[in-house]
């Protein structure tokens, strides 16, 4: 069973009373905004790491990368 911990936001009283009006279920929302969120800089801290490598692989004909996955296809 997942193990949950409680945060909170305030809002302006205004918007308060918007999501009271339009029903909006706040927990669902903030739940799916964060972990998007999450998810998006999840994402970019890969593509961070990824930098270096794509300067290695652009250096790598793909004639020779095709090449290579075959021939150890192959050998099994």
């Amino acid at each position: 069973m997942a193990k949950y911990e409680t945060i909170s936001v305030k809002v302006p009283a205004d918007l308060k009373e918007k999501i009271i009006h339009y029903g909006v279920k706040t927990g669902e929302v903030v739940r799916n905004a964060l972990q998007a969120e999450v998810k998006r800089r999840q994402l970019e801290e890969i593509e961070k790491q990824l930098e270096p490598l794509r300067t290695v692989l652009s250096k790598i004909n793909s004639d020779d990368m095709v090449a290579s996955i075959r021939e150890d296809r192959d050998r099994c």
